[in-house]
């Protein structure tokens, strides 16, 4: 999500300029949105623009112009800026602060409607040059986009691999772990000596159960189709983020469930490998739509 866009338009000895920039979030977050007053009218209709358009993300949007000639001169309202002048006169006396003129005059300017300009009506002919400026910023911002999600698809792609490689990577280890899982508990009871002896049709029938809650395959099994799903879903012309997020939670889960069963030191070692993948993998859906 993100991304940066700029577009400028010309209308009559206006430039209007359209910049668009985009950070990673969950949601559409218009944080930053300014434009000059006598655009003020068309405030929500562009918010709905961006939101149709942009879909994800943290976004600022700023909208300027700049003239060619001076269209309209800045009026000073006398009898407010006379106002503000005697109440700050006042207080200098009361208060004993030094009244520092030069100071007191620019302040004074800054303050609300001291300075006034006449509002003249925007034209719809203006209105359709904005909005052309507002769309041709959005282009180029997901033009932006577009690139950079191309870049990040195949980043995931190779991670998504990566786990699956490593996952088919343990079943070399699978009969080892079995057999040391089933002798370790023939050691754990012989430990008691030859005061306990088991049934050995009954030992056999735990051991079997035991091993059984110990078995991986189902894990294995939906952890491939998992990864499966996220290259396939990751080929879709729709934005995918969420989408992708909620596997990746799949895929996550487990891995961790595998991790649990594991009980063989390599196997753990794979599985660690395969959290550090997705962790990145999580990261980078951040940047998806």
């Amino acid at each position: 999500m993100t991304g940066f866009g700029k577009a400028e338009v010309n209308y009559n000895s206006k430039k209007i300029i359209v910049e668009i920039r985009s950070l990673n979030s969950k949601q559409l977050d218009i944080s930053a949105f300014r434009m000059p007053s006598i655009y003020r009218d068309k405030d929500h209709e562009i918010r709905n623009i961006l939101a149709q358009q942009l879909v994800r993300g943290k976004v600022d949007c700023y909208i300027n112009i700049e003239e060619e000639v001076a269209t309209s001169i800045p009026e000073i309202n006398r009898s407010i800026f006379q106002a503000y002048l005697e109440q700050i006169k006042l207080i200098s006396r009361e208060t004993g602060i030094e009244f520092d003129s030069t100071q007191t005059l620019a302040a004074i300017l800054k303050l609300p409607e001291v300075l006034k300009t006449d509002r003249k009506d925007v034209s719809d002919e203006e209105w359709l040059a904005l909005n052309k400026a507002v769309l041709l910023a959005i282009e180029s911002i997901n033009k932006f986009r577009e690139q950079e999600g191309k870049a990040t698809a195949f980043d995931l792609v190779e991670k998504v691999k990566t786990i699956k490689d490593l996952l088919n990577s343990v079943s070399q280890f699978e009969a080892e772990r079995i057999g040391a899982v089933r002798q370790k508990l023939i050691d754990g009871i012989a430990k008691f000596g030859d005061e306990f002896k088991p049934n050995p049709e009954r030992l056999e029938q735990e051991l079997i159960f035991y091993i059984e809650r110990l078995d991986i395959n189902e894990e294995k099994v939906r952890l491939a189709n998992h990864c499966h799903y996220f290259i396939e879903t990751i080929n879709l012309d729709e934005p995918i983020g969420r989408k992708l997020g909620f596997i990746a939670q799949e895929m996550g889960r487990e891995i961790n469930t595998l991790g649990s069963k594991a009980n063989h030191t390599e196997i753990q070692k794979i599985v660690v490998q395969m959290k550090d993948e997705l962790e990145k993998i999580k990261e980078q859906l951040l940047n998806i739509l």
